[in-house]
């Protein structure tokens, strides 16, 4: 069996599962929220082009290269944006949280915290990480931010990493949570839900 096996996650304020087709005609009313593939710093996929990202996502994930979730909203029951395991390196125990989007109407929700705390939770407490990492474009500031508020920090910076969809060179920044940081983290995760509702 793949060390990154299809698994669903549930929480409180969001469930994860395993990326299917049957999730498209929700993923496409998500994106449209925001008309997020327009935001020139990421590669979020356009209404037109869900279908086939989602399949792209599914090879890769038959390579066993990634694990690809659909995040579910428990408000309304359908998928809300998308988050994945990448990079998988089960030999050094290590991996990256990424890829992830969600509905604009949801960004700044518990749905993110609770979508890291189970990703974070799975990847230490059942996959035995020793590392997890996140990365994103310089300049997605909103996206650093979250990370940083994770309790993430950052390692680096690579220069000139990746060439965007737009011609332009990607620097990436590079956060990590190591694995003696993860009981920390998770408090305060925990700490961030149960604000959220108000406990």
């Amino acid at each position: 069996m793949s060390w990154l096996a299809p698994v669903t996650l549930r929480g409180p304020h969001a469930s994860l599962e395993p990326l299917a087709q049957r999730h498209c005609e929700d993923l496409v009313a998500a994106v449209r929220d925001g008309e997020l593939w327009r935001l020139w710093y990421t590669s979020i996929p356009a209404p037109d082009g869900m279908s086939a990202e989602i399949d792209a996502r599914l090879r890769r994930q038959a390579r066993g290269e990634m694990l690809p979730f659909a995040v579910i909203d428990p408000a309304s029951g359908r998928a809300a944006g998308m988050t994945n395991y990448l990079h998988a390196d089960a030999a050094n125990r290590r991996l990256e949280i990424g890829a992830t989007w969600y509905a604009h109407s949801l960004q700044r929700t518990a749905i993110n915290t609770q979508c890291k705390l189970l990703l974070l939770g799975y990847a230490f407490e059942v996959l035995s990480c020793i590392a997890v990492e996140f990365r994103t474009h310089y300049f997605n500031m909103q996206s650093r931010r979250a990370i940083e508020r994770l309790g993430a920090k950052l390692d680096g910076i690579l220069r000139s990493h990746s060439v965007a969809r737009n011609g332009t060179l990607r620097d990436t920044c590079v956060y990590s949570i190591i694995a003696g940081e993860w009981p920390t983290v998770k408090a305060h995760l925990a700490s961030r839900l149960e604000a959220a509702a108000g406990v």
